[in-house]
């Protein structure tokens, strides 16, 4: 899956601490696969979001890369120095929103791969778009940007359009995009499960709406 593996994440080590550099190298080429699902007034600002987050920790990143080395570093150093005012602030809450929007990627695609569909219209992915907001965001969001949502689903392209963006454009057969889209879950999800992780241990997550 071009899009997807073009470069991928390191694994994630026994001890989870997630080193920052490769981390924002690897997702900083995710925010692309929201033009993939059409709708520009529902996902451009999702994805402007993603990008936004991720530029936002690589400028606290690069501003002392030793400091800052791991993103669990970052968390820490971050609650030392803002007091009261974390974890709503800074890269922490940039990296809180960036995982909620990787959630929705891994969700959506996880869904797919598990062959959950619409039996009476099989090639729509309004299903796995919506378990995939609901998991992800839905709680997190105002009445207005869920109905918005809730309304895109409608305009979402078919899962073999979306298939084929995915590939750059490329024909490949749907079993071959299934697998490689299993093998970039196999190697995010964990990753992504101990940023989760990482935030409830930390008394980091906010659950107030955007």
């Amino acid at each position: 899956m071009a899009l997807l593996l073009e470069h991928e994440f390191k694994p994630l080590p026994a001890d989870k601490q997630i080193e920052t550099l490769p981390f924002l190298e690897a997702v900083a080429h995710l925010p692309p696969f929201f033009d993939c699902l059409g709708t520009p007034i529902v996902y451009s600002p999702v994805k402007a979001d993603l990008a936004g987050n991720i530029k936002k920790i690589r400028a606290v990143y690069d501003s002392n890369p030793a400091k800052f080395k791991t993103l669990q570093n970052i968390l820490e150093v971050e609650k030392e120095l803002h007091g009261s005012a974390w974890p709503k602030t800074g890269a922490t809450l940039a990296l809180m929103w960036l995982k909620r929007g990787l959630k929705f990627i891994l969700v959506l695609l996880q869904s797919i791969s598990d062959g959950e569909r619409d039996e009476e219209h099989p090639n729509l992915i309004r299903v796995n778009a919506m378990k995939a907001y609901e998991i992800a965001l839905k709680k997190y969001h105002g009445w207005m940007l869920q109905k918005l949502f809730t309304g895109s689903v409608y305009a979402l392209p078919y899962k073999s359009d979306l298939l084929k963006a995915l590939e750059k454009g490329k024909e490949v057969k749907e079993e071959e995009s299934i697998e490689k889209i299993h093998q970039f879950l196999t190697r995010v999800t964990p990753i992504l499960d101990a940023i989760y992780e990482m935030y409830t241990k930390m008394n980091a997550e906010l659950s107030y709406k955007a």
